[in-house]
């Protein structure tokens, strides 16, 4: 198994005869055009990277919740690989409104199992960080170009990829449901560190507690950390101040990963590395 970290919690995983894609989100408008205009998937971005990464077929685009960052590309990639998408009632949402294919679209069932090749992968509850904008859920069909306040939350899902070569957590968002991964262990966690700066250390010990030390992870390699309002093909750069506290957070992870022997990795864009190594 290898996985190439693509920005934000957009993660492609693939063992060379099946590949999966976490999210599919390219388009990163920047901030002002995004609160200020009505957005559309951006084909081309979309193109360039499925390009970069060698993605002409995907078995699976999962997506973890409806927000633009997450969810606004997720049918265009489906499209363009052949994909299923898989997803909550809001993201079928937006996949109508965009004219997907819908008997390609399946419906999330927490803890039910989805088989793909050699992986497979299951939809845990998970929880948006908090004081997340854009609640609520997308009861309606979305017709692109269309506000980033129209892509509301939805339902939250980690996706734990079970592989004869290990096991991975991908979990997009700062926040958890207590209990919610009971029984799912983990050799590696794609851990979400969007706001985890803003909260208090009480917080993050919990959050660490139950993605990290509950699941028996040895790895941990952080995500949606990285600007998203800057196009992929630069650099990446944390969130402005403003929006988090990357450098607090980081520094936390650094820290209980040098106490309880647990390896925390900062990814590198669209470099493909063996995630259980």
């Amino acid at each position: 198994m290898h996985a190439t970290f693509l920005g934000v919690s957009t993660i492609l995983l693939s063992d060379g005869e099946t590949s999966l894609m976490t999210d599919g989100f390219f388009s990163r408008p920047p901030l002002l055009r995004s609160v200020l205009r009505p957005l559309r998937p951006d084909g081309a971005a979309v193109d360039r990277a499925l390009t970069r990464t060698r993605t002409d077929r995907l078995a699976a685009v999962l997506v973890a919740h409806s927000h633009y960052d997450h969810a606004m590309d997720s049918p265009t990639v489906a499209e363009r690989t052949g994909a299923e998408l898989v997803g909550s009632p809001s993201t079928r949402h937006i996949a109508e409104g965009y004219g997907f294919a819908m008997d390609r679209f399946r419906t999330i069932q927490v803890r039910t199992p989805l088989r793909y090749g050699a992986f497979e992968v299951t939809a845990l509850p998970a929880e948006h960080s908090p004081r997340a904008k854009f609640p609520g859920t997308i009861d309606h069909a979305v017709h692109p170009p269309a506000s980033i306040g129209e892509y509301a939350q939805g339902d939250c899902f980690s996706f734990h990829f079970a592989h004869p070569d290990g096991r991975v957590l991908v979990h997009a968002s700062a926040n958890f449901v207590p209990g919610a991964l009971d029984g799912y262990d983990a050799d590696t966690v794609y851990l979400g560190i969007g706001t985890l700066g803003k909260q208090s250390d009480r917080f993050r010990r919990d959050y660490w507690d139950a993605l990290v030390t509950r699941t028996g992870a040895r790895r941990v390699i952080p995500i949606h950390w990285d600007n998203f309002w800057k196009p992929l093909d630069r650099p990446l750069t944390p969130l402005p101040r403003f929006a988090d506290n990357v450098r607090r957070s980081v520094r936390f992870l650094t820290e209980r990963g040098l106490a309880e022997g647990v390896d925390v990795q900062l990814p590198v864009a669209w470099e493909r590395v063996d995630p259980l190594a």
